[in-house]
C-alpha cells in the first residue's frame, strides 16, 4: 500500500485524536490538516515498516503543543461553541445515546491535557501502554499513572452528569 492510501485510511482515527486534544470541531480539523501537510512534506523520514499512525499522532501532538505555546504568547481564545449534536429520530434511546455522548464529551474536555492524550491513545484509539509512552516520548509509568487518574476523574465528572 503506498504511504498516501496509509495515510488517508488513517485520517479517521486522526481526526478523533485531533478532537480529543483541541476539544473543538474546527480546530481539530485545522490540526488534522497541518499534521498531514507536514507529514506530506516529512514522507522521507517515515521508515516503510514502522507504524504510521504512531508516527502521525506523534507530529500531531507536537504540531498541537507547538499551537498551545503560540496561543499562550497571543492570550486567550475562547472558541465559538459548535458542540451542538443533532439525533436523527425520536426514540428514547437515541435521545439517551446523545446526551450520553455530550456528556463524555464534556468530561473529556474537564481533563488535563496530559491525562486526556493518554486516555485518547489508550482508552479511545485502544494503544498499548508502552505504545502510548512511545507516541507521547514518556516512561511507561507516567502514561499508567496519567492514565489512573484520568479514568478516575472521568468516572467522577461522569457521575455528576448522571
Amino acid at each position: 500500500m503506498r504511504f498516501e492510501e496509509e495515510l488517508v485510511e488513517l485520517l479517521p482515527r486522526l481526526r478523533r485524536f485531533a478532537r480529543g486534544l483541541a476539544r473543538d470541531a474546527g480546530s481539530a480539523d485545522d490540526l488534522c490538516q497541518a499534521a498531514v501537510e507536514r507529514a506530506l512534506k516529512s514522507q522521507g523520514q517515515w521508515q516503510r515498516g514502522t507504524k504510521l499512525d504512531s508516527w502521525m499522532y506523534r507530529i500531531t501532538r507536537n504540531l498541537w503543543i507547538d499551537e498551545r505555546r503560540a496561543a499562550g504568547r497571543r492570550g486567550a481564545h475562547v472558541p465559538i461553541d459548535d458542540a451542538v449534536v443533532q439525533i436523527a429520530g425520536d426514540g428514547a434511546a437515541e435521545v439517551e445515546a446523545g446526551t450520553m455522548r455530550g456528556d463524555v464529551d464534556s468530561a473529556m474536555a474537564r481533563l488535563p491535557d496530559e491525562q486526556r492524550e493518554v486516555v485518547m491513545l489508550v482508552l479511545v484509539e485502544g494503544y498499548a501502554y508502552r505504545e502510548a509512552a512511545e507516541i507521547l516520548g514518556v516512561p511507561i509509568g507516567t502514561v499508567t499513572s496519567r492514565l489512573a487518574r484520568g479514568r478516575e476523574t472521568l468516572m467522577h465528572l461522569l457521575g455528576e452528569a448522571a
